[in-house]
């Protein structure tokens, strides 16, 4: 298979956030895609376990969600002030409404993967506070149906099948951009009299 071919997409340093479900592929997809754009590429929660100095299961289970939740903005609050990048978000960033203002700054992706595809790929992830249930899917189902309107809210839905390499995803999201991208304003000449 060829490289794809660039986009001339002139997207003026703005930055991509991706959300969705854990195992939707945004941390893969998102390396893919900041490649591809020659932008810089983050994971919220690989900077969360950096700032705090231990792993998300550990910053659950000893200081609990509340306490990740806030982590987890303050450094979507930093990620927010970077431009050039792509970012990787946690599955529950988007339950909280403050998360919003920051994430609206830029363009917000959602890749949508079907809970079939998030339990072949998470079953044997022991790392995942939120998955530790006896029915996964019926976790994932839940959780899902709990942020699924908000991931709605995405300027733009990639739905991902299992066959998708993150390279064709991140393809498939550069093609797709434009079709988000809004017009510059254009100032109005006023004719004086």
């Amino acid at each position: 298979m060829s490289d794809p071919q660039p986009l001339n997409l002139d997207l003026e340093g703005i930055t991509i956030y991706l959300i969705g479900m854990m195992g939707a592929g945004k941390s893969t997809v998102g390396r893919a895609l900041a490649k591809q754009l020659e932008y810089r590429f983050f994971d919220s929660d690989d900077l969360i376990e950096k700032v705090s100095q231990q792993a998300i299961a550990d910053l659950f289970a000893h200081q609990g969600e509340a306490a990740f939740r806030d982590l987890e903005t303050q450094v979507l609050q930093q990620l927010a002030a970077c431009a050039r990048s792509v970012i990787a978000t946690g599955g529950g960033i988007v339950l909280r409404q403050q998360n919003w203002s920051y994430l609206q700054e830029g363009l917000v992706i959602w890749l949508d993967a079907p809970v079939d595809i998030l339990v072949s790929r998470l079953r044997d992830d022991t790392s995942r506070p939120l998955l530790q249930a006896a029915d996964l899917t019926a976790k994932l189902t839940a959780l899902f149906t709990e942020r699924r309107s908000r991931y709605a809210q995405a300027d733009l839905k990639i739905s991902v099948t299992a066959e998708q390499t993150p390279a064709a995803i991140a393809q498939t999201i550069l093609t797709q951009i434009p079709s988000i991208l809004k017009a510059p304003l254009v100032p109005i000449e006023v004719e004086q009299n």
